[in-house]
């Protein structure tokens, strides 16, 4: 299936000498997921942008704690939000990963090809995409589903601006580096699978 890249050919060129693109994507699919049927739009909007949002990703590699940023992507934050509480996360793996890089996951398809069954628009903000950034994947302009994915190199400036960023690790740091670190296979994906067992998100 044709992958979706967001850089020019002369960015390619620039990052030819790796074995993988150090880009963030999703598969574009014509297969629904699970959660098509029922969910055909981005949810309607059930937080309060001023007030502080966290969240926990219970994986089997550890817990990771987020810190949401409703303030500077709200619809963003409110997907989220809603998605987690529903389970839609729960029993998920982190599909892609690759080392000082990022770490990619939110798929419930668990191959780059899935989504909650809608897209929606970016809310590209003044957010850097440094290491312990929260972010989402996409296949281009305003197709934000469910996918998301941690930096966790220093810096990634070639994606400034391409991808909306609603949140950053407050604590687990040391967990997303590990599975940074794991063996992977084909299209970067780990071996042994890492599972999001459960994601859960509160309002501070």
């Amino acid at each position: 299936m044709k992958k979706i890249l967001f850089f020019t050919f002369l960015i390619v060129l620039l990052l030819a000498g790796c074995n993988h693109t150090n880009d963030v994507e999703e598969e574009q699919s014509t297969t629904s997921t699970k959660e098509a049927e029922t969910m055909t739009e981005a949810p309607k909007m059930r937080i309060d942008k001023n007030k502080k949002y966290s969240a926990k990703i219970e994986t089997s590699a550890g817990d990771i704690e987020l810190t949401l940023f409703a303030k500077d992507a709200p619809k963003t934050v409110n997907n989220f939000v809603v998605l987690s509480k529903k389970g839609f996360y729960d029993g998920t793996i982190f599909h892609r990963v690759i080392p000082d890089f990022m770490i990619q996951g939110g798929d419930p398809e668990g191959n780059g090809t899935g989504g909650p069954g809608y897209q929606f628009e970016d809310e590209i903000n003044s957010i850097k995409l440094t290491q312990g950034k929260l972010a989402m994947a996409n296949a281009g302009p305003d197709t934000n589903g469910s996918q998301f994915f941690i930096i966790t190199a220093k810096e990634t400036a070639w994606l400034d601006g391409k991808h909306t960023v609603f949140g950053e690790v407050s604590k687990g740091m040391d967990v997303v580096l590990k599975i940074s670190e794991v063996e992977t296979g084909q299209n970067d994906k780990p071996v042994e699978d890492i599972i999001l067992k459960k994601v859960t998100t509160k309002e501070d």
